[in-house]
């Protein structure tokens, strides 16, 4: 029986790794066998334990218990950590999935020890090299064997680098979760009448990312325009621990007045939330596609996306951290029907990404 470790630590990553998780047990059990890392880089029970429990995954063999510090350290700490697990575990395969700190340490310890590594979510690029995110995706697609590419534009962006061999166009495993989960999330999520919400009522916010929380400017134009959009529609806004701790650190936290602030939500709950949303704003990858994938506006609190192809179906619009672009998208969504968000979803494949992933492992490192 063939082994795989799957490293995770991030949000975005249990949602990627449930999937592949249900594919190995539901058609590839006795062929498969799983071990799953934690890194701990999300910590916080909203943000983690809560996600294995909703989402049906195999509770982690290991826990690492690593979180907060500088991106080195924790990187660090990270590497030899996994490395422990490694040599103990000698898998066949590494997973990886996205572009965390823990996707890039995964994908060190198993270079460092010659185990084979697949990138589930590969070729993904923002062109931003100062995004942490942007930096290790770029260094775990360099040293990965296998790249699982979600759309045709990461196939290009890998052709372009040089990448000549491992590339698979497998379609999005974060359109496989969307697919499984959005009725499960609508018949068993009370979240909206919790919230008092009504279905296209309301706009649902994110923020986390360290380009925008780390830098002041950024961070007070995001709440600005937030405190504007909840003078036009009511915002609900779950606010990721390192946001409320900068909000705090940065004496922020009038600009929340006016803005239904909540802790970070269960997975049902979220996707509940973003199904009935009459806009999405974020800075999150992975809420934008979900967003796209129910056919929600979506206004992007960047200055670009790894995921074009929701921005040239016209279903996402990027305004940076920029209050004014942020009404002026609003203005732009309001005034078009609900439902009329740009969709296209052949190009994130059929919903059967994780199965096609794992009969590729099944397969071995090409020669």
């Amino acid at each position: 029986m063939m082994r795989i470790v799957t490293v995770v630590g991030a949000r975005p990553q249990f949602v990627k790794a449930a999937t592949v998780s249900r594919a190995i047990r539901e058609a590839y059990a006795g062929q498969l066998a799983e071990v799953l890392i934690h890194t701990g880089q999300h910590h916080d029970e909203g943000m983690s334990q809560v996600f294995f429990e909703e989402m049906a995954i195999p509770a982690p063999q290991y826990h690492l218990g690593i979180a907060g510090g500088g991106h080195g350290a924790m990187t660090g700490r990270m590497l030899e950590a996994v490395e422990t697990v490694l040599l103990r575990e000698r898998p066949d395969w590494v997973v990886v999935h996205g572009d965390t700190n823990s996707t890039l340490a995964g994908a060190l310890a198993a270079a460092k020890l010659h185990i084979p590594i697949a990138h589930v979510e590969a070729g993904l690029r923002s062109f931003n090299m100062r995004m942490p995110e942007e930096v290790n995706r770029i260094l775990t697609d360099r040293i990965s064997t296998l790249l699982f590419c979600p759309t045709g534009l990461a196939v290009e962006n890998l052709r372009a680098e040089g990448v000549a061999k491992g590339i698979h166009q497998v379609g999005d495993v974060m359109y496989d979760a969307a697919l499984f989960y959005r009725d499960r999330a609508r018949e068993g999520s009370d979240c909206l009448a919790r919230l008092a919400l009504q279905p296209g009522g309301f706009a649902l916010a994110t923020c986390h990312r360290a380009e925008n929380t780390d830098d002041p400017v950024r961070l007070q134009g995001i709440l600005q325009g937030l405190a504007e959009c909840a003078q036009r529609l009511p915002v609900v806004f779950p606010v990721h621990p390192r946001t409320r701790q900068r909000v705090e650190q940065l004496g922020l936290g009038d600009r929340l007045a006016g803005i239904q602030v909540v802790s970070p939500l269960p997975f049902l709950d979220m996707v509940a939330l973003e199904q009935a949303a009459r806009v999405i704003l974020t800075d999150s990858g992975g809420v934008q596609k979900e967003a796209f994938f129910f056919g929600v506006p979506c206004i992007t609190l960047r200055d670009e996306t790894e995921w074009v192809e929701t921005v040239t179906l016209g279903g996402n619009r990027l305004v940076g951290a920029e209050p004014a672009r942020m009404a002026a998208a609003l203005a732009e969504i309001e005034a078009l029907p609900r439902g009329a968000a740009g969709t296209g979803m052949g190009i994130y494949g059929n919903g059967q990404a994780a199965r096609e992933i794992c009969a590729l492992l099944l397969q071995g490192p090409p020669g």
